[in-house]
């Protein structure tokens, strides 16, 4: 039962590992420990139980049982604290919680969060809180009538009641010497709203951020509710005293940082200097004034980064801030002052950059509250947060990419002070994309030291090292969406300027671009209508099956007429303000010429899919099973009974649950639960899976303990077998039918990140810096359907020079042209080909790899998924007369411009 409400949970609040590893270990807790679900206990005896469970437990530290759960900032927190009421109310029938907040930033979120029908609810999946949502109390609302205790025991109301409390709220009350307000009488009730609590049978008590109110005086008035237990959850598990950091002694999860970079949950941090920055040779002020600029550099970059990362994904954008933290109040001030003026980037910053601090007051402060709240939204025009000491634990952005420290501080403070507010990842895991999964700490003054902080040995972190060259007027960096060739051509793109390289008896050359075909603004206007209508055709199959029928009269003289209809509403402008000495507009010359230049600007790649067709089967290979993590212990099972009229207590040692002929008979009749086993297909893999199980624990237990094990933990082990057969999955269809639906694609645009107002460099270009590639476009083809090109690789660029001299037409796709997903575990991600080229008789599809990653895993597996899509396209290209398809893999010593494009066909990719 608690088994299966653990998988539940798990599933429906899809937990990460690390939460649901901390959810698995509250269950070991109480299995291990049932006495914890009620209050006659002993609890040094459940203290000695649960030590032999968890190897860091020392000690409660408080009266009542209390486990920590140390999660690393941005992990979830919070949201395993809802999985945790989740699992004790459904598993165990617990409907009472009291969870305390350190600070009111984090109390506003905490009900927020809790609440039905907002963007984070910690609920949502849970069948049982849709119906019935948990009731939340707060420290506003729990001395109003009935709020608080609404007696309806059967369930009609609110099963689940969740308290949220402000302890600092509670700590300034004890302090001013008053009895708190929680634990003064209240008439409605007939007694303190503490009392009610305290006398609750089933009372949870659940602290965030633990760490910052431990010792108060209002956490020691909390010990009397005498709950069930507590559960902690902290990013810090240690206090701070004069001697340093002292260790909570209740961990029994430990999930640090440096494992939530390692797995890819939160951002990587790096810290930022500036090269050959010498902090001694300039006054603080200069030194602050170098740390705003080069973090706006930063910033702004990140935003184009962020910008090209959604579009060519097709995710939703975010919008990046920086961060600057202040000295004092007057500090952040005069920051205000310097931020929004023109001496500061032209004043490009102004309206944009809010000061949160406790010198706002009244409608200020609300402004400044509501601003910090909607920082996020990509609508609001916040780019800039100036903060003093504010902003701490509670604070949940997750498009922080800049932080810029400007209050003294040792390295290790500016280490975890400033990072924690910015690792959560905007789409909720890594993209990849370095800029995109970083974020950056400006440091210049305090670069090696917080270098050495982050490599000494206790640090928590392992930090990334970003050296900027000092600014230059190149170095802002703006998205670019190139068209293809063919807008160009006709004129309705702006072609770019190229210039060739740079000798040391000039400076460069521009290369001319061609003339393009249509100058006037009605023959533009014309040919954008026809190259819309030419993309209807693509998937008229029938009549259209490549490109270049398209220049048959009879598609012509339909293309014609419905450009014509088209443009009927358009006439008037046509014909407003026309020169008297240009010719009148020939529609059909404009059509018959645009359909030429399409033609001769596309390389027909048609949309292929495979579709299974008759009967489906599915099934499991068979393969051996990895043990190597199972090493589980037999336990004691015991049942409780008192009798009601002496209430004399009895135990029964239970032998076994229901006893299996076989050994293995545990672990296949739990196996066949799982929706995708089928007991009259599997069972010869079933049987040998089992066995294989069975044969491990005899390895190092006894024939009862053995038995005890498989009785006990068969749903366990079930699952653990089950999660292992995903991975040698397969189905096959008893024929799979290849679908063309169309002969020819419009070439999609591509999305690069460039440095604005940089001219493309021309592609024969020697390059110097082989690093410096991927941040350049080129630019000066003849024969590319791209008027400009950005390369991964010096190898790419040299094969671009073979292509345009070998090919008469070839392109580097862009992400979505193609749709060719290989399979690589349980994932299929898109294939993108570095290279597609035409010549006289064959289309090839190319990818250049290193030598040493030929015959990787990833790398075959393209290949595979490449070498069909070609095969699909020539069988294709076979039955309307087209050219047939090649899959070429070249290993990058292979590339020299000396070779011809012929010379590679030994590196065919064939079934």
């Amino acid at each position: 039962m608690n088994a299966r409400v653990l998988h539940a949970v798990t599933g429906r609040l899809s937990l990460r590992p690390p939460q649901a590893e901390s959810l698995i270990k509250l269950v070991r807790a109480l299995d291990a420990a049932p006495e914890l679900l009620g209050h006659e206990r002993d609890v040094s005896a459940i203290l000695s139980t649960l030590k032999a469970e968890f190897s860091t437990l020392e000690d409660f530290e408080r009266e009542f049982p209390s486990l920590c759960f140390a999660l690393a900032t941005g992990v979830g927190k919070t949201r395993l604290m809802g999985a945790f009421i989740a699992y004790l109310h459904l598993a165990h029938g617990i409907n009472n919680f009291f969870v305390l907040a350190p600070n009111l930033t984090i109390y506003n979120k905490l009900i927020t969060d809790f609440t039905r029908n907002t963007p984070k609810y910690v609920f949502k999946g849970i069948a049982e809180f849709a119906q019935q949502p948990p009731l939340i109390i707060t420290g506003d609302n729990y001395d109003q009538t009935g709020a608080a205790v609404d007696e309806q025991s059967m369930g009609f109301a609110h099963d689940v009641r969740i308290n949220i409390f402000n302890i600092s709220k509670i700590n300034s009350e004890v302090r001013g010497g008053k009895e708190p307000r929680i634990k003064r009488m209240k008439e409605v009730l007939g007694d303190s709203y503490f009392n009610h609590l305290a006398n609750l049978t089933d009372l949870v008590l659940l602290m965030d951020e633990s760490h910052r109110y431990r010792a108060s005086a209002g956490v020691r008035s909390i010990n009397e509710l005498k709950p069930l237990f507590g559960l902690e959850v902290t990013a810090t598990p240690f206090v701070e005293s004069s001697r340093g950091p002292v260790p909570f002694k209740n961990v029994v999860m430990d999930y640090p940082l440096a494992r939530a970079m390692e797995d890819g949950f939160v951002k990587e941090p790096a810290v930022v200097t500036q090269r050959n920055f010498d902090a001694k040779a300039h006054t603080p002020e200069e030194i602050e004034k170098t740390k705003l600029e080069d973090g706006v550099r930063l910033h702004e970059t990140t935003k184009v980064e962020l910008l090209t990362y959604a579009r060519e994904n097709g995710v939703k954008p975010v919008k990046p801030f920086m961060l600057v933290i202040a000295r004092d109040t007057t500090h952040a001030g005069q920051l205000l002052a310097l931020l929004e003026s023109e001496a500061f980037y032209e004043g490009r910053y102004q309206g944009k950059v809010i000061q949160v601090d406790s010198s706002r007051t009244g409608a200020e402060e609300e402004e400044m509250i509501t601003r910090l709240l909607a920082v996020e939204s990509v609508d609001e025009p916040t780019e800039i947060v100036i903060h003093v000491n504010m902003l701490k634990e509670g604070w949940d952005v997750t498009n922080l990419y800049t932080i810029v420290p400007l209050r003294a501080a040792n390295a290790r403070t500016l280490i975890e002070q400033s990072i924690g507010r910015g690792l959560r990842l905007p789409y909720g895991k890594r993209t990849g994309v370095a800029s995109v999964d970083r974020l950056n700490i400006v440091a210049h003054d305090k670069f090696q030291e917080i270098i050495d902080e982050a490599n000494r040995g206790d640090s928590p972190i392992r930090l990334k090292q970003v050296i900027l060259d000092a600014p230059s007027a190149d170095d802002k960096k703006v998205s670019v969406q190139v068209e293809s060739g063919a807008a160009a051509r006709l004129g309705l793109t702006e072609a770019p300027v190229v210039i060739t390289g740079v000798s040391a008896t000039d400076s460069g050359a521009e290369v001319p671009a061609p003339k393009p075909v249509f100058t006037t603004e009605a023959e533009k206007q014309a040919a954008r209508v026809v190259m819309d209508v030419i993309g209807k055709y693509e998937v008229k199959r029938d009549l259209v099956p490549t490109s270049s029928a398209l220049l048959k009269p009879e598609v012509q003289k339909e293309i014609l007429a419905e450009v014509a209809e088209r443009l009927k509403p358009l006439q008037g402008e046509l014909l407003a303000d026309v020169d008297e000495s240009v010719p009148a507009l020939d529609l059909s010359a404009v059509v018959a010429k645009t359909t030429e230049i399409v033609v001769q600007q596309t390389i027909d790649i048609p949309r292929i899919a495979v579709v299974p067709t008759g009967e489906i089967t599915t099934g499991f290979h068979a393969f051996k099973l990895d043990v190597s993590q199972l090493h589980l212990q037999p336990g004691q099972r015991e049942i409780v009974g008192q009798m009601l009229r002496t209430n004399e207590q009895f135990t029964l040692a239970a032998e076994v649950g229901l006893k299996e002929q076989r050994p293995e008979d545990y672990i296949v009749h739990a196996l066949v639960d799982f929706d995708d086993i089928d007991y009259f297909t599997h069972a010869e893999l079933l049987y040998d899976l089992a066995g294989q199980m069975v044969q491990h624990l005899r390895g190092y237990l006894s024939e009862d303990e053995a038995i005890s094990v498989l009785d006990r933990d068969r749903r366990l082990i079930a699952r653990e077998i089950h999660a292992q057969m995903m991975a040698h999955f397969w189905e096959e269809a008893t024929e799979y039918e290849v679908q063309v639906s169309r002969g020819f694609t419009e070439l999609k645009p591509c999305n690069y990140t460039a440095t604005a107002g940089q001219t493309a460099h021309h592609f024969r270009e020697t390059v110097t810096e082989t690093s410096r590639i991927k941040q350049m476009l080129f630019g000066g083809f003849a024969r590319c359907l791209y008027p400009l090109q950005k390369f991964d690789s010096d190898t790419e660029r040299r094969f671009a020079i073979i292509l345009e001299r070998d090919a008469t037409k070839w392109l580097k796709p862009a992400k979505g042209q193609f749709q060719i997903y290989y399979k690589l575990g349980t994932e299929q991600p898109e294939y993108i080909p570095d290279f597609v080229a035409e010549t006289d008789a064959t289309i090839f599809m190319v990818e250049t790899k290193a030598r040493a990653d030929i015959n990787t895993q990833e790398v075959q597996a393209k290949a595979a998924a490449a070498m069909r899509w070609c095969k699909h396209a020539s069988d294709h290209a076979a039955n309307v007369g087209a050219k047939p398809w090649k899959y070429l893999l070249v290993p990058h010593d292979e590339i020299n411009e000396s070779k011809r494009l012929a010379d590679y066909l030994r590196f065919e990719v064939k079934a």
